[in-house]
Protein backbone atom coordinates (compact mmCIF):
# COMPACT_ATOMS: atom_id res chain seq x y z
CA UNK A 1 0.00 0.00 0.00
CA UNK A 2 2.74 2.41 0.77
CA UNK A 3 4.34 1.41 -2.43
CA UNK A 4 1.24 2.12 -4.39
CA UNK A 5 0.71 5.45 -2.70
CA UNK A 6 4.26 6.78 -3.19
CA UNK A 7 5.22 4.68 -6.10
CA UNK A 8 8.60 3.71 -4.69
CA UNK A 9 9.61 0.31 -3.46
CA UNK A 10 11.05 0.60 0.07
CA UNK A 11 13.61 -2.09 -0.72
CA UNK A 12 14.74 -0.21 -3.75
CA UNK A 13 14.99 2.98 -1.76
CA UNK A 14 17.00 1.22 0.94
CA UNK A 15 19.25 -0.30 -1.70
CA UNK A 16 19.77 3.13 -3.33
CA UNK A 17 20.54 4.64 0.08
CA UNK A 18 23.07 1.90 0.87
CA UNK A 19 24.64 2.31 -2.58
CA UNK A 20 24.86 6.06 -2.04
CA UNK A 21 26.50 5.59 1.35
CA UNK A 22 28.92 3.06 -0.06
CA UNK A 23 29.68 5.39 -2.97
CA UNK A 24 30.28 8.30 -0.55
CA UNK A 25 32.57 6.09 1.57
CA UNK A 26 34.53 4.91 -1.49
CA UNK A 27 34.75 8.48 -2.84
CA UNK A 28 35.89 9.66 0.55
CA UNK A 29 38.44 6.92 0.71
CA UNK A 30 39.78 7.25 -2.84
CA UNK A 31 38.90 10.81 -3.83
CA UNK A 32 38.28 13.18 -0.96
CA UNK A 33 41.18 12.03 1.26
CA UNK A 34 43.83 12.11 -1.54
CA UNK A 35 42.50 15.44 -2.82
CA UNK A 36 42.51 16.82 0.74
CA UNK A 37 46.06 15.52 1.20
CA UNK A 38 47.09 17.19 -2.08
CA UNK A 39 45.43 20.44 -1.01
CA UNK A 40 47.13 20.25 2.42
CA UNK A 41 50.50 19.52 0.80
CA UNK A 42 50.02 22.42 -1.61
CA UNK A 43 49.01 24.70 1.26
CA UNK A 44 52.12 23.61 3.14
CA UNK A 45 54.25 24.43 0.05
CA UNK A 46 52.59 27.82 -0.23
CA UNK A 47 53.14 28.50 3.48
CA UNK A 48 56.80 27.46 3.08
CA UNK A 49 57.14 29.75 0.06
CA UNK A 50 55.63 32.66 2.02
CA UNK A 51 57.98 31.96 4.94
CA UNK A 52 60.96 31.86 2.55
CA UNK A 53 59.77 35.06 0.87
CA UNK A 54 59.43 36.76 4.27
CA UNK A 55 62.92 35.55 5.23
CA UNK A 56 64.29 36.76 1.89
CA UNK A 57 62.61 40.14 2.36
CA UNK A 58 63.99 40.43 5.89
CA UNK A 59 67.43 39.51 4.54
CA UNK A 60 67.05 42.05 1.75
CA UNK A 61 66.06 44.76 4.23
CA UNK A 62 69.04 43.86 6.39
CA UNK A 63 71.34 43.97 3.37
CA UNK A 64 69.80 47.30 2.33
CA UNK A 65 70.46 48.75 5.78
CA UNK A 66 74.03 47.42 5.63
CA UNK A 67 74.44 48.88 2.14
CA UNK A 68 73.10 52.25 3.31
CA UNK A 69 75.53 52.21 6.23
CA UNK A 70 78.45 51.39 3.93
CA UNK A 71 77.29 54.06 1.49
CA UNK A 72 77.18 56.65 4.28
CA UNK A 73 80.65 55.55 5.43
CA UNK A 74 81.91 55.87 1.86
CA UNK A 75 80.36 59.32 1.53
CA UNK A 76 81.90 60.42 4.81
CA UNK A 77 85.29 59.05 3.73
CA UNK A 78 84.96 60.79 0.36
CA UNK A 79 84.12 64.09 2.03
CA UNK A 80 87.04 63.68 4.44
CA UNK A 81 89.42 62.90 1.58
CA UNK A 82 88.08 65.89 -0.36
CA UNK A 83 88.57 68.18 2.64
CA UNK A 84 92.11 66.88 3.17
CA UNK A 85 92.94 67.26 -0.52
CA UNK A 86 91.53 70.79 -0.52
CA UNK A 87 93.56 71.68 2.56
CA UNK A 88 96.70 70.20 0.99
CA UNK A 89 95.97 72.07 -2.23
CA UNK A 90 95.52 75.37 -0.40
CA UNK A 91 98.69 74.76 1.59
CA UNK A 92 100.58 73.96 -1.61
CA UNK A 93 99.06 77.03 -3.29
CA UNK A 94 100.21 79.24 -0.42
CA UNK A 95 103.68 77.68 -0.57
CA UNK A 96 103.91 78.27 -4.33
CA UNK A 97 102.73 81.87 -3.96
CA UNK A 98 105.22 82.48 -1.16
CA UNK A 99 108.04 80.98 -3.26
CA UNK A 100 106.95 83.02 -6.29
CA UNK A 101 106.86 86.21 -4.22
CA UNK A 102 110.29 85.45 -2.80
CA UNK A 103 111.65 84.72 -6.29
CA UNK A 104 110.06 87.92 -7.64
CA UNK A 105 111.53 89.94 -4.77
CA UNK A 106 114.96 88.41 -5.42
CA UNK A 107 114.66 89.18 -9.14
CA UNK A 108 113.56 92.75 -8.38
CA UNK A 109 116.44 93.20 -5.94
CA UNK A 110 118.94 91.79 -8.44
CA UNK A 111 117.47 93.94 -11.20
CA UNK A 112 117.72 97.01 -8.95
CA UNK A 113 121.34 96.16 -8.15
CA UNK A 114 122.07 95.57 -11.85
CA UNK A 115 120.42 98.87 -12.76
CA UNK A 116 122.41 100.70 -10.10
CA UNK A 117 125.62 99.04 -11.30
CA UNK A 118 124.86 99.86 -14.93
CA UNK A 119 124.01 103.43 -13.92
CA UNK A 120 127.35 103.77 -12.09
CA UNK A 121 129.16 102.23 -15.05
CA UNK A 122 127.39 104.59 -17.46
CA UNK A 123 128.21 107.58 -15.24
CA UNK A 124 131.86 106.47 -15.00
CA UNK A 125 132.03 105.94 -18.78
CA UNK A 126 130.43 109.32 -19.30
CA UNK A 127 132.90 110.90 -16.84
CA UNK A 128 135.83 109.35 -18.64
CA UNK A 129 134.58 110.46 -22.04
CA UNK A 130 133.60 113.89 -20.83
CA UNK A 131 136.91 114.33 -19.05
CA UNK A 132 138.74 113.46 -22.23
CA UNK A 133 136.66 115.96 -24.19
CA UNK A 134 136.97 118.57 -21.48
CA UNK A 135 140.71 118.17 -21.47
CA UNK A 136 140.92 118.56 -25.19
CA UNK A 137 138.66 121.60 -25.14
CA UNK A 138 140.43 123.13 -22.17
CA UNK A 139 143.76 122.53 -23.80
CA UNK A 140 142.66 124.34 -26.92
CA UNK A 141 140.96 127.14 -25.01
CA UNK A 142 143.82 127.76 -22.66
CA UNK A 143 146.38 126.89 -25.20
CA UNK A 144 148.61 125.25 -22.75
CA UNK A 145 149.06 121.96 -21.04
CA UNK A 146 147.03 121.51 -17.81
CA UNK A 147 148.49 119.90 -14.76
CA UNK A 148 146.86 116.90 -13.20
CA UNK A 149 145.48 119.02 -10.36
CA UNK A 150 143.99 121.55 -12.78
CA UNK A 151 142.55 118.77 -14.87
CA UNK A 152 140.98 117.12 -11.81
CA UNK A 153 139.44 120.40 -10.64
CA UNK A 154 137.97 121.12 -14.05
CA UNK A 155 136.52 117.60 -14.37
CA UNK A 156 135.00 117.67 -10.90
CA UNK A 157 133.39 121.06 -11.46
CA UNK A 158 132.04 119.94 -14.83
CA UNK A 159 130.66 116.66 -13.41
CA UNK A 160 129.12 118.50 -10.46
CA UNK A 161 127.38 120.71 -12.98
CA UNK A 162 126.14 117.60 -14.82
CA UNK A 163 124.98 115.94 -11.61
CA UNK A 164 122.72 118.93 -10.85
CA UNK A 165 121.11 118.63 -14.26
CA UNK A 166 120.48 114.87 -13.95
Amino acid sequence: MFESFIGVNPWTALFILLNTLALVYVMKLFLFVPVKNMIDARQEEIDTMYDEADAARANALEMQAEYQEKLEDARAAGERILREATARGQSREEEIIRQANAAAAAIMEKAGADIEQEKKKAVNDAKNEISGLAMAIAGKVVGRELTDADQSDLIDSFIDGLGDGV
